[in-house]
């Protein structure tokens, strides 16, 4: 079975009402894109070094408690779709952020255009990354920028261009993986 996900098995989204919540609370909350068996899936690769580029624990650099792994390419298909996918409508809302805040820049149309455009500026290690928490384990609040170039919205977590931060409050019990999607590569 294919547990790849394509951009034609995402399901239908309503942007106005995403682009509504992201302009009011900064984040939006977009549930069921990825499925349960995919997730599964993802987070047992967290285990397989091989996956990965480098390997983060938090509490070493002060950064809070729990690890994360960047994935190396190839990037896994789950990860790849989805950064396509969400890419386009995402940019809209960025350009329209920035309008308001006066700021100049503009995000190219595709993502493969921005990514090749970021690799053109030196930015060619991949971003998307694995995130794994324990019980106790959090994440302080932080800001994911890896270059000159940086694309103002995330999937999975909450940001905004200079003054959002995010981060993950404490895990009460269990382990909890994120698959964070950064929509631009890193120097």
């Amino acid at each position: 079975m294919n547990h790849s996900v394509a951009a034609s098995h995402l399901p239908v989204l309503d942007w106005d009402t995403i682009a509504d919540r992201l302009d009011r609370d900064g984040y939006a909350v977009v549930s069921g894109l990825i499925d349960a068996e995919t997730y599964r899936r993802l987070a047992s690769l967290y285990a397989d070094a091989h996956r990965f580029r480098s390997r983060v624990v938090m509490a070493r650099h002060g950064f809070g408690r729990g690890e994360y792994q960047y994935f190396d390419n190839p990037l896994p298909p789950p990860d790849c779709a989805l950064r396509t996918a969400l890419y386009p409508p995402l940019c809209q809302t960025a350009h329209r952020w920035n309008d308001m805040l006066s700021i100049d820049d503009r995000y190219l149309e595709t993502h493969a255009a921005y990514l090749a455009q970021c690799h053109a500026a030196g930015q060619t290690k991949p971003t998307p990354l694995l995130l794994k928490y324990e019980t106790d384990d959090y994440n302080c609040l932080h800001q994911d920028l890896y270059g000159e170039l940086v694309f103002p919205l995330q999937g999975v977590k909450r940001r905004y261009r200079v003054n959002m931060r995010h981060g993950v409050s404490r895990v009460l019990s269990g382990h909890r993986f994120t698959l964070g999607l950064i929509f631009h590569d890193a120097q």
